[in-house]
């Protein structure tokens, strides 16, 4: 089979409507392997140790993703 991932660039959201964006987070971590929130980790995209955080947390190579 395959892992799936949803990676996101997002930021920590103190708004209104943040229970929206949690609603929705919750909803998607049920359907994915894993979810990466980049405002998590303090780290974003395009930094290139954002994506080897991805690819070592999933367990994969470059070319197999």
């Amino acid at each position: 089979g395959f892992k799936t991932c949803v990676f996101t660039n997002n930021w920590v959201d103190d708004s209104a409507g943040r229970v929206f964006t949690a609603t929705l987070l919750t909803l998607l971590r049920r359907h994915f392997d894993l979810v990466i929130e980049s405002c998590r980790l303090g780290m974003q995209k395009p930094e290139p140790q954002i994506y080897t955080y991805v690819l070592d947390t999933l367990g994969v190579k470059p070319q197999e993703v």
